[in-house]
């Protein structure tokens, strides 16, 4: 992780302009602010607390049977100043209840009775719970003795349920490959400016979870395959010695090394020869876990080097169908993610020791793991797990409250996906494709609820959500790039994550952190993309002729501050193009003039945003010969 300092003066100046912002703050983060919990120059403030659970999990899984039976104990430490009287317990697999709130309508393969508690105890003490009672994901916990601020509490839980049958994020992927979850019972996020989240789990909203520490036991039958989030704790006790001499050999090359063969799979005879096998996994400081398992899926494994400056290798792994021709590719791929997110963009070592691509329906991101779908088209395959992938970032180092603001995430791996996809496909067959798959979408849709403010809570959105939360942020995040240039985003970009790797961070500690870390106050950048109805729609006007060139005028209809080229075709049958960055619109973002020098006559000009897609182009351009 690089770390970027900024001198006392240059902290003097920006607070102070800090402190003059004029970017919207609702109540509930002024509190924060108030409480010291948060800073204005971005940095978590002199008061910030976050909490925290140790979780010892143990579930069962007997395919086919479709019943997962799970205990676990949690120990909860609460750091806040506050006393809670009781404990807000996260239930996501209720999702799938008869009567659940979700975006959109379902089948009946999808529902199940959800999560069912069968005890619960706090502290040695049983209380009462009624499944049929629990309504929606969420569902407090009395607590016959409150929790003081720096006390924790103990938890023991046991519980079932059933995997859906119509695989998404989680379930049923085929009668003996499930993808396990969600999928037990946890503490919600009691945080500094919100307390408990209490928002219903949704089929778009995804992660708010604290920071915990994990131990998880899965217990299958014989030949059947684990995969996790974390790492493996008890290769010798659940592997044959020669797929741990595989598996070990992956550690230390980029080539990828098939683990298990389908061949190798017909001998029945990869795993240890018990009944069953309990695999053990543990990861810490991390915000879920997931798991996948099967008794006839491929295993390939290969890894790269994230950090230079220790030689530490990532390991990448691949768990997919022997028909599926994408996923054979998995492995190559994903270590060439890895390498340029750690080495480019963002530019931070990959921070755990492994991934696993696990092929199911979902396209779905999970710490250390992603699940995703099998598709013909090679291309298609590897650019969606580079956007699964780059989660890793954002939600999962950075904490992020995806349920409420969906765009410091997903904003963030659409961009990612942008950035690397030229070292994949070519720079310009890479603009095409986000503008084909990404902007369009959005530019052509004139509808109200397409415009609305990036800063609108996604959890209060329906239509509007996807553009809102992938393709709006994630030009805002490349515009700025492009105005700041790369070192300085960089360095902008590296002050915010080292500010809130392991903790929650909110768009305004976003706006702050990338305002310090560019020593500029970028207020009016921020109050331009964030928070209007703004859209990208540029006029050319007119072009005229100057001593020692010409002036061209440009009105803003659309608003955003987006970068731009003035493409010009001179007499002589020469081009010439003249980029602008977004920095032209700070003084006034609805009318500029550009001033162009040269000896020449020009004979057309065109404005092109490239992936800055333009509403209207019928007025971008003009032809003429001026004399």
């Amino acid at each position: 992780m690089y770390k970027y300092f900024i001198s006392s003066a240059l902290c003097c100046f920006f607070l102070t302009q800090v402190k003059a912002q004029t970017l919207y703050l609702p109540r509930d983060i002024k509190k924060a602010y108030a409480k010291a919990t948060r800073s204005a120059d971005g940095r978590p403030g002199k008061n910030y607390w976050e909490n925290h659970g140790r979780y010892d999990i143990k579930i069962t899984a007997l395919p086919p049977d479709r019943t997962i039976k799970g205990t676990e104990q949690i120990t909860y430490f609460n750091n806040s100043p506050d006393t809670l009287k009781h404990l807000n317990m996260k239930l996501i697999l209720n999702i799938h209840r008869p009567g659940a709130t979700r975006y959109a309508a379902t089948t009946p393969d999808y529902i199940t009775k959800g999560i069912q508690v069968d005890s619960i105890f706090v502290n040695g003490v049983k209380k009462e719970w009624d499944n049929d009672k629990v309504i929606g994901t969420n569902q407090f916990v009395e607590l016959s003795k409150p929790v003081l601020p720096h006390d924790s509490v103990k938890l023991n839980i046991t519980w079932h349920y059933e995997l859906s049958l119509k695989s998404e994020r989680e379930g049923v992927i085929d009668p003996t490959t499930f993808y396990i979850g969600y999928f037990y019972p946890r503490v919600s996020v009691f945080d500094d400016y919100n307390g408990w989240d209490r928002l219903d789990f949704n089929d778009r909203q995804e992660f708010y979870n604290d920071f915990n520490d994990y131990n998880l036991s899965v217990t299958v039958p014989k030949n059947f395959i684990v995969w996790a989030t974390g790492t493996l704790q008890n290769p010798s006790q659940v592997l044959q010695p020669e797929y741990i001499k595989r598996l070990q050999q992956s550690m230390t090359t980029d080539s990828t090394v098939h683990i298990a063969t389908p061949d190798d799979l017909a001998k029945k005879n990869i795993t240890a020869q018990n009944d069953l096998n309990t695999w053990i996994w543990k990861a810490n400081n991390i915000s879920d876990m997931a798991v996948g398992i099967s008794d006839h899926y491929n295993w390939d494994a290969a890894s790269t080097v994230v950090d230079d400056a220790t030689h530490r290798r990532a390991s990448m792994q691949a768990a997919y169908a022997d028909a599926s021709t994408d996923f054979h590719s998995a492995v190559k791929f994903g270590v060439h993610t890895l390498n340029w997110l750690s080495h480019n963009w963002p530019g931070v070592p990959y921070p755990y020791p492994k991934m696993t691509a696990f092929q199911g329906f979902a396209d779905m991101e999970f710490p250390m793991m992603v699940n995703d779908s099998h598709t013909d088209n090679m291309h298609d395959a590897q650019f969606l797990q580079d956007h699964e992938m780059a989660h890793t970032y954002f939600p999962f180092y950075m904490g992020i409250n995806e349920t409420r603001y969906g765009y410091m995430d997903e904003g963030w791996a659409t961009t990612f996906e942008f950035l690397i996809g030229a070292s994949e496909t070519g720079e310009q067959q890479n603009i095409e494709n986000y503008k084909n798959f990404r902007v369009k979408r959005w530019i052509n849709d004139p509808s109200t609820s397409e415009d609305l403010p990036i800063i609108t809570p996604t959890s209060e959105l329906t239509r509007g959500y996807g553009n809102n939360a992938y393709v709006k942020p994630s030009l805002s995040y490349l515009a700025l790039k492009d105005m700041l240039g790369d070192e300085l985003f960089k360095k902008a970009l590296h002050t915010y994550m080292n500010n809130w790797n392991g903790k929650h961070p909110i768009p305004w500690d976003y706006f702050n952190s990338m305002s310090t870390g560019s020593g500029k106050n970028l207020n009016w950048f921020f109050n331009n993309w964030f928070f209007t109805n703004n859209y990208i729609d540029l006029n050319l006007q007119n072009v005229t002729k100057e001593n020692g060139g010409y002036v061209v005028a440009i009105q803003n209809i659309g608003g955003f501050a987006v970068p731009f080229d003035i493409k010009v075709t001179y007499t002589d049958g020469s081009t010439q193009s003249f980029h602008q960055t977004p920095i032209v619109w700070q003084n006034d973002q609805k009318q500029i003039t550009v001033h162009i020098k040269t000896t020449k006559t020009i004979e057309a000009v065109t404005l092109d945003g490239g992936i800055f897609m333009d509403a209207d182009r019928s007025n971008n351009s003009l032809i003429f010969s001026i004399k």
